[in-house]
């Protein structure tokens, strides 16, 4: 039988990485979450094929989700999990889902709980996949960012990626 650690090195060890930022106030230079997604990425020796700021709308959501596609395993969004009109990115994202990884929204607001409290309760936070890609949406603020990303993202990209090629 083969053991947790060795099931998650049979993944790849650089995963290609799209980072889709949902805003309409960032941009480029004020964008601290999604540069914190990429450092973070490729810090842990992925590659980032495409990283871009949209605003807080459907179309142009969907069309860079749909633009990314292009040499992806993995999308991580950042923005609009929340519950204010604004917040579309789990509305636009959701349907298109084809496996939940539901794992991912619970864990990440247990997590999240010991840090913020019951605050948490606003967060869509989810994942899962569209074909052989795996896709996150988490939160904007530099702290939910963070804690996704080394908790549960970079620990585990390889090895759902990995399983999606199998």
């Amino acid at each position: 039988m083969m053991g947790l650690e060795e099931h998650r090195r049979k993944g790849p060890e650089n995963v290609r990485c799209a980072v889709i930022v949902t805003s309409d106030t960032r941009e480029a230079q004020t964008d601290r979450s999604g540069s914190m997604i990429t450092q973070l990425l490729q810090g842990a020796g992925h590659e980032i094929t495409d990283y871009r700021i949209v605003p807080n709308d459907a179309t142009a959501l969907a069309n860079a989700l749909e633009a990314s596609a292009e040499g992806s395993q993995a999308v991580v969004i950042s923005g609009g999990t929340g519950v204010s009109k604004k917040d579309i990115t789990v509305d636009v994202v959701e349907p298109l889902l084809e496996k939940r990884l539901s794992g991912f929204g619970e864990l990440f607001r247990h997590l999240s709980y010991r840090e913020i409290g019951s605050a948490t309760i606003v967060s869509r936070a989810v994942a899962g996949t569209i074909g052989a890609r795996v896709i996150f949406c988490l939160p904007g603020s530099e702290g939910a960012v963070k804690l996704a990303m080394r908790e549960l993202i970079l620990p585990e990209i390889s090895h759902i990626v990995g399983e999606l090629e199998k």
